[in-house]
């Protein structure tokens, strides 16, 4: 068997683009991969042009070497958009090669360690009442963990002011008094997208009781451990982080130095299923569980559950339809076969490969360009998305 074609496809799904990718071989066999660069897809769609001009040819089973020679056969190795493109590929791989071999891909990867995929959810409100209304509702739909969030009082449409401080406070307002309405049973956790400095985290966190959150998820930029590594020592909150790190290189000294304990690992970026079971492994040798980030559609969510069903290390998988919102990715029009998926899991379909069936026929929304602006503060500087 060898690969006959390699297709990129930048298309409009929901309220966001999503990047396919197809692998055809000379057998009829075919494979779905998914990039996670967001807002970048015509960047990763030129990647894996590219790579096309010497995949063509080359056995899929040996997803091992293509990997390495991905990734290694430019000067400048590795960075965001390459892993990107080689996640797609990757993970298109492994549909191949379970389809050739009659089995799910997790079978590829130690085999199944549960029946389903628990799930987290996400929402969120102006007012700690709407908070609180809102995670009843996903309470009540069947989620015993999600991200709530406060949004910061923005109002008008388009309105990209965000000024730290005053996010603090707001924030720490609803977390509490949402708190003690919700008790202690919930697993609450709090995502500020890398907008903070390391001192603000060091507020927010100072703010809260104990056991108002049961993490916090990126609070600061990545770039620089070493700012982990002091914050790390100012408080004793458990950190979510790593949906941004491109290769097992960038989680290197958050699993080594324990400045994580949920690794928020993205099978769409980080380099596919190939590298992502590497990082798996070693936070599994730290202690740290996996919260993987899963913003995409039914394909990144096949590929992430396949993952999370043969780890041990496993916590949450976040997923992006529940009572707190609804961003129409998982198209059953545009995916007629994928993952089931209900509020608070994901269950694995035991088919062969992925478990996921694209109608190309239903990929005719063009892609849109995107460029979200970055976020303002009110003296009109910018400041992190």
């Amino acid at each position: 068997m060898h690969i006959t074609d390699v297709i990129p496809y930048p298309v409009w799904v929901g309220s966001r683009n999503q990047m396919l990718v197809k692998v055809e071989t000379n057998e009829g066999i075919y494979g779905w991969g998914e990039s996670g660069l967001s807002s970048r897809e015509l960047g990763v769609k030129g990647i894996v042009e590219h790579y096309r001009e010497f995949l063509v040819g080359r056995d899929p089973m040996q997803r091992g070497a293509l990997w390495q020679e991905m990734y290694r056969s430019q000067y400048f190795e590795g960075g965001r958009t390459l892993t990107a493109a080689i996640s797609a590929i990757d993970i298109a791989l492994y549909d191949i090669i379970g389809k050739k071999l009659g089995v799910p891909v997790y079978e590829l990867i130690g085999g199944k360690q549960r029946n389903y995929v628990p799930t987290f959810a996400t929402g969120g409100g102006n007012s700690p009442e709407e908070m609180i209304d809102i995670a009843q509702k996903i309470i009540s739909d069947g989620f015993d963990c999600f991200r709530l969030h406060h949004h910061y009082g923005r109002k008008a449409e388009g309105d990209r002011t965000f000024e730290p401080r005053e996010a603090i406070a707001l924030a720490t307002e609803g977390l509490i008094k949402s708190r003690e309405v919700l008790g202690t049973r919930p697993v609450i956790g709090y995502d500020f997208h890398h907008r903070l400095s390391v001192a603000e985290t060091v507020s927010f966190c100072q703010m809260m009781p104990e056991h108002t959150l049961d993490f916090l998820e990126e609070p600061i930029r990545d770039e620089t451990p070493e700012a982990y590594e002091v914050l790390r020592t100012m408080t004793n909150m458990p950190f979510a982080i790593g949906e941004e790190f491109a290769s097992k290189w960038q989680f290197l000294p958050y699993i080594e130095k324990g400045l994580t304990q949920y690794a928020r690992i993205d099978v769409c970026n980080v380099g596919g299923i190939t590298e992502a079971m590497k990082v798996v492994g070693w936070a599994e040798a730290h202690y740290i569980d996996l919260m993987p980030h899963n913003p995409l559609g039914p394909i990144c969510v096949a590929a992430t559950s396949h993952m999370s069903m043969a780890s041990a290390n496993f916590s949450w998988l976040e997923i992006r339809e529940s009572p707190g919102e609804s961003l129409n990715f998982y198209s059953k029009e545009i995916y007629p076969v994928q993952p089931e998926i209900v509020p608070g899991k994901v269950t694995v379909l035991d088919k062969p490969g992925l478990g996921v069936e694209v109608d190309e026929a239903s990929l005719t929304e063009p892609f849109k360009f995107q460029n979200v602006e970055p976020l303002r503060r009110k003296d009109g500087s910018k400041t992190n998305h």
